[in-house]
């Protein structure tokens, strides 16, 4: 399972729900105990507690995560959850089966914890959109997503696709529902958009990921081209931050899948 750091996670989580309307086939208000698994530093679980009476336990295998979340929690793993069947009436975790090698396992312990629904929330980061005021970031980032998606050892294209999995372990299937997440920078530039600006213009992220890029199909050569691409780009977008014109919109999209056990 590949992991986060917490400020990751609160750097992408942000904003999410803040439209909560993909969240109405969970039937939040008729819930009395939900379990989020994969609840890193509790972004989901919060908005769980917030639109619902119900006792929503956060669940995680990373105590570092954990240790951020208001009790109750759990310490476990997903694929083998520290829990009694039929515990909960509501099982949901968000951007986390993409992150597994075997999501199937954890679909079907969400099924045995569960004696009501199971939701799941994947993006599908092939269908990724950025837009920019810098000519050469969509492209760029198109380019380094495909390689990515190619490269790394999960399936972050779940999202669509979750249904077929339900069906595979016995759960009825009953809808999806697309939700995006658009992030945008505009000025003015808060400290979190500086700092990214800063890493496009030393490719450190991209260095994170090299790789998986190497194995997305980037030759050596290949990369080292990009690279000085990408920091060419991310000069460019500091440039326009100073001069107060950049503008960027990432369009994530989410798949809000609702199973009945």
């Amino acid at each position: 399972m590949r992991r986060f750091s917490a400020d990751y996670l609160a750097h992408t989580r942000r904003g999410l729900w803040e439209d909560r309307d993909a969240l109405d086939p969970l039937r939040l208000g008729t819930r009395q105990w939900i379990l989020d698994v994969g609840c890193g530093t509790g972004a989901l679980t919060r908005v769980l507690r917030a639109e619902s009476e119900a006792t929503v336990v956060g669940l995680d295998a990373d105590r570092r995560l954990l240790a951020e979340v208001e009790p109750p929690t759990v310490l476990g793993d997903a694929t083998r959850l520290p829990v009694a069947d039929r515990t909960v009436d509501l099982v949901v975790c968000q951007a986390l089966l993409v992150n597994l090698p075997d999501p199937t396992a954890a679909i079907e312990e969400f099924a045995r914890v569960s004696s009501d629904l199971v939701a799941v929330i994947e993006p599908d980061n092939a269908a990724v959109e950025v837009e920019s005021t810098v000519a050469a970031e969509g492209s760029l980032s198109r380019q380094a997503r495909a390689a990515y998606v190619a490269g790394v050892d999960t399936d972050v294209t779940l999202g669509p696709a979750v249904a077929e999995l339900f069906e595979a372990v016995g759960l009825d299937a009953m809808e999806t529902t697309r939700h995006e997440h658009r992030k945008t920078i505009a000025p003015p530039y808060d400290d979190d958009a500086l700092v990214g600006a800063a890493r496009k213009a030393s490719a450190e992220r991209l260095e994170a990921q090299r790789d998986t890029l190497l194995a997305g199909g980037m030759d050596l050569a290949a990369y080292d081209d990009f690279r000085e691409e990408w920091r060419d780009m991310g000069r460019a977008v500091v440039d326009q931050m100073q001069s107060g014109e950049y503008e960027r919109t990432e369009t994530v999209p989410f798949y809000v899948t609702v199973g009945r056990v």
